[in-house]
């Protein structure tokens, strides 16, 4: 059975407080449901849109990291 744009709604609130792994595993779905081709345009546009949000989320976890790391070293 395929999955449904409502299998993949989150909040920006629910983002933010995402660990990476799961930012990165709902943005790994959201990726899966646009490679199938299955979604209208409309649906596919949001589904774009919170793969944006996700990969921000992901970016600033990381970014955290590494400055966290720099300023270990220092």
């Amino acid at each position: 059975m395929a999955k449904t744009r409502a299998s993949v709604e989150f909040s920006d609130a629910q983002i933010a407080k995402m660990s990476y792994e799961e930012a990165r595993e709902s943005l790994q779905e959201i990726v899966g449901l646009l490679e199938t081709g299955g979604a209208a345009l409309e649906e596919s546009l949001a589904l774009f849109e919170l793969s944006e949000k996700l990969a921000d989320r992901c970016e600033e976890i990381l970014d955290a990291v590494a400055d966290k790391i720099e300023s270990d070293d220092e």
